[in-house]
């Protein structure tokens, strides 16, 4: 992790040094991520650096690499990367400036208008869910088989129902029981997104409007990604994705996503409940869409 405190003078410098022809933009603060800090470049552009996790330098690094081929065939903006900053004595860690995305994430204002919300998502995933190269990084622990996330879920859910956060966690295990007895995946490795969480997802007029933080990009189970049908959009939609996602995914692979959704869920529900009082690496909009997610897959299993 960096120590260097990022602020708008900062990132200017670290611009006007790498990439001079930029530096008469403005630069304004965007959010302040999970793995990143975004500010900013003029109206169009913007500056991720990394500021919370070790990782976070090699996930832009990654972005760089691989988006650029991507971009072309998604239907929805995605951030595209244009310039990468090297490691400095002002900043000790790579960097980079992507395309802006307009638009607000989905936990701070989720869509409403449902039909058209999960086509859109529908056809983004197949789009992207295309067989990928040999060279293609591998998830740190997404797109594989959902049992290795076995001990993380249990102890995610001992927490969250001591906590007070879960009211039937048997009907919560139901739920992973059936995903992890699922037949795994046995075709080949796609492209994922691996991180469709709302606040990842962006809308607009009322539905979404972009994808953005493709840090976690790998190739893997595409229930993975279609998890995402469960966490973004509102109750009883989750069929019309499944129904509008080509090819249609089998009895397995929506089990999968079933399984992958809850524990995404149950970590929504942690970090917004450590929002809510304060605790490190809480984000207090994380809780109720992933509360709101739990519901929906509870009541597959009555």
């Amino acid at each position: 992790m960096t120590h260097v405190e990022i602020t708008a003078e900062l990132v200017r410098d670290l611009v006007r040094d790498q990439h001079p022809d930029l530096a008469d933009r403005p630069v304004r603060l965007g959010a302040r991520g999970w793995d990143n800090q975004l500010w900013r470049l003029g109206d169009d552009l913007a500056v991720r650096l990394p500021w919370a996790t070790g990782s976070a330098g090699a996930l832009l690094r990654k972005e760089y690499d691989w988006l650029p081929t991507l971009a072309p065939r998604l239907p929805l903006p995605i951030p595209v990367p244009q310039r990468f900053g090297e490691p400095s004595e002002r900043f000790p860690r790579p960097w980079l400036i992507t395309t802006w995305i307009p638009g607000t994430p989905a936990d701070r204002i989720p869509v409403t208008r449902a039909s058209d919300a999960a086509k859109s998502l529908a056809t983004f995933l197949t789009a992207l869910h295309q067989p990928a190269p040999s060279g293609a990084p591998a998830g740190r622990d997404r797109g594989g088989p959902l049992a290795d996330r076995a001990d993380q879920f249990a102890k995610g859910l001992t927490s969250a129902t001591e906590r007070g956060l879960i009211n039937d966690p048997d009907a919560v295990r139901a739920v992973w029981h059936d995903a992890v007895t699922a037949s795994q995946w046995t075709g080949p490795a796609l492209w994922l997104h691996a991180d469709l969480h709302p606040a990842n997802v962006l809308t607009s007029d009322g539905t979404f409007c972009g994808v953005i933080d493709f840090g976690d990009l790998c190739a893997g189970d595409p229930a993975y990604d279609l998890a995402a049908g469960w966490l973004l959009l509102p109750d009883h939609t989750t069929d019309h994705f499944y129904a509008a996602y080509q090819p249609t995914p089998d009895t397995n692979t929506m089990r999968r996503a079933r399984g992958w959704a809850m524990a995404r869920a149950l970590g929504g529900i942690l970090i917004g409940d450590n929002g809510v009082h304060g605790r490190p690496g809480g984000k207090p909009t994380w809780g109720p869409p992933a509360h709101a997610a739990l519901q929906r897959l509870i009541a597959t299993t009555r």
